[in-house]
């Protein structure tokens, strides 16, 4: 029997990292970068190195631009051994995160990928159509993904990070997700907006609370929490992500709700001791 598989659709992106004592106040004024790189970022492609070095067979879809930050952004995750398909798009994304050493961020979009208007390409349907669960991560062409995905039946994970809980952009994804993953940073009550989700239909739903670890809501309505695993922390870019690879790669091999949470938790650390979204790439960048 072959392993369950994933397929993962949206961004994988070419990041410029400043790390800053503070961020930056509103008003003019001179600051010195505490430290600075480049690397590899995209919540989509985040996932994929997680779940690829955990065992997990991946398709990662992205869409990358005829540009050096998409040879780039190509080489990292081919020389790490993620499976993608590319889509072809007028730019890479870019970002420029201002970064704090107690994980604060503020994420400026230097250009982003234009969805393409063609027909979804076969080999994205085949993937999709032979994958065991489907990610479907916040950006237009993992949205013009969603009927599609609805219609082949298989479960849909999302991840709505930020989510306010009012915001338009998100309720196609929301609607269509037996799986729900967000971080708390704007959310009043997390366990309120977690209870919603399953009483709409997900199968669960789960909030990640930084330090504070995660918490979870099942299909019966249990609570479910895991404390977050003591690391040193490098760079807080890709925890998030690492927990939800963490959390999807235990629940293929048939762990419970609660028990898939303390791997998710592992998973997350791992990113966090690395400067990257996975220590995988610090061989290769």
């Amino acid at each position: 029997m072959s392993s369950p598989a994933v397929f993962i659709a949206g961004p994988a992106s070419w990041n410029s990292i400043v790390v800053l004592d503070r961020l930056p106040e509103p008003t003019p004024h001179m600051q010195f970068a505490e430290a600075s790189w480049d690397t590899l970022g995209g919540t989509s492609a985040g996932k994929a190195l997680s779940l690829t070095s955990l065992g997990v067979p991946v398709t990662l879809y992205a869409l990358v631009g005829d540009d050096e930050a998409g040879e780039r952004v190509r080489a990292v995750l081919t020389a790490a051994g993620v499976h993608a398909v590319w889509g072809q798009a007028g730019a890479t994304e870019r970002h420029l995160n201002l970064m704090t050493r107690a994980g604060e961020r503020v994420s400026l979009y230097l250009s982003t990928p234009s969805a393409p208007g063609a027909a979804i390409p076969e080999e994205v349907r085949s993937a999709m159509s032979d994958a065991d669960v489907v990610v479907l991560d916040l950006a237009e062409e993992p949205r013009r993904l969603l009927p599609l995905a609805a219609g082949n039946g298989r479960p849909i994970w999302i991840d709505v990070h930020d989510y306010d809980g009012t915001a338009e952009y998100h309720r196609p994804f929301l609607a269509a997700a037996d799986a729900v993953f967000c971080n708390a940073d704007r959310l009043a009550d997390p366990v309120v907006f977690l209870r919603s989700r399953v009483s709409a239909g997900a199968s669960f739903a789960v909030c990640t609370l930084g330090a504070d670890g995660a918490v979870a809501v099942d299909a019966d309505g249990s609570l479910h929490r895991v404390p977050a695993v003591p690391v040193d922390v490098v760079d807080t870019n890709g925890a998030g992500d690492g927990f939800f690879a963490g959390v999807l790669a235990a629940r293929l091999s048939g762990a419970s709700l609660a028990q898939a949470m303390q791997a998710g938790a592992h998973s997350a650390s791992v990113s966090l001791g690395s400067r990257h979204l996975h220590p995988v790439l610090d061989a290769v960048l």
